[in-house]
């Protein structure tokens, strides 16, 4: 039987807090598959450790083996409940920011209108966020932004993203190494996991750059029309368009919203795992 490093968004992913609706047995049946003993999950989340615990609570989740929070900027371990943050990847990432604290980043951009800061508990060591107005035009304020960064020597990573719920835009600036995407290469290395057992799964911007790489990834039926036209878009200049899937709502028992999204995915990808549980 081959193996599987699931690897999964949880906002509107496996979390069912949108707009549509979810199937009543869609995160039972995931829960399944993530206990099989061939699926090694791993939660990808803009959600710090206390709101990933949180949700795991509250959704009644699957605990995964690995948590990538903070988009990206952490990498922790759980084992019987404890969780043990990865120091290797900490340092793998603070060489981007060049020994710069956070304050002095927020300090250059401090006189950008178009951004608020998010609040406290939404700050890391190597994660600064802003929230900016879905009317500004974000692509040259991106652009001020970044060229700011390269005058202080940091090497920064800008992920847009937008809150539906609030209708507001999300600014998170990372190393450039501490996307979701490098984390989940990084874990899969460090795991011993192949290119070919990796899959993702997502439904926002933030998720983007992994759908547009060589790692076979799923977008959930219920993201949002723009987030799948710039999916494809990317999977296909890049040459990646047989690795990107998107579930559907009508071709799938469960339907395709949120973790039954990741399983209609799991079923094309990985269809010997699928049968496992009579998918």
């Amino acid at each position: 039987m081959p193996r599987l490093l699931l690897c999964t968004d949880m906002d509107r992913t496996v979390i069912p807090n949108g707009h549509q609706v979810e199937h009543p047995h869609a995160r039972e049946t995931f829960s399944r598959l993530c206990s099989l003993p061939q699926v090694c999950l791993v939660y990808v989340t803009g959600r710090d450790l206390m709101l990933t615990k949180q949700a795991i609570d509250h959704y009644r989740l699957p605990m995964p083996a690995y948590a990538i929070t903070d988009v990206g900027t952490k990498i922790y371990e759980q084992t019987e409940g404890s969780w043990l943050e990865l120091s290797s990847w900490r340092e793998e990432i603070a060489v981007d920011w060049a020994g710069k604290e956070h304050g002095q980043l927020e300090a250059v951009l401090a006189d950008l209108d178009d951004l608020t800061l998010q609040e406290v508990d939404k700050q890391q060591e190597f994660k600064l966020s802003y929230y900016v107005a879905l009317e500004v035009d974000h692509q040259p304020l991106l652009a001020r932004i970044d060229n700011r960064l390269q005058g202080m020597g940091v090497n920064a990573s800008l992920i847009w993203s937008i809150d539906e719920p609030n209708e507001i835009g999300l600014l998170d600036i990372l190393p450039r190494h501490a996307t979701k995407m490098h984390g989940i290469e990084f874990l899969a290395d460090h795991l011993g996991y192949r290119r070919e057992e990796i899959l993702f799964a997502g439904d926002s911007g933030n998720d983007l750059p992994v759908m547009g790489s060589a790692i076979r990834s799923i977008l959930v039926a219920n993201a949002d029309c723009a987030t799948k036209t710039a999916a494809e878009q990317l999977a296909r200049d890049n040459n990646v368009a047989d690795t990107l899937y998107l579930a559907e709502s009508d071709s799938f028992a469960l339907g395709g919203n949120y973790a039954a999204g990741v399983l209609q995915g799991v079923v094309h990808f990985a269809p010997a795992i699928a049968q496992a549980l009579n998918l």
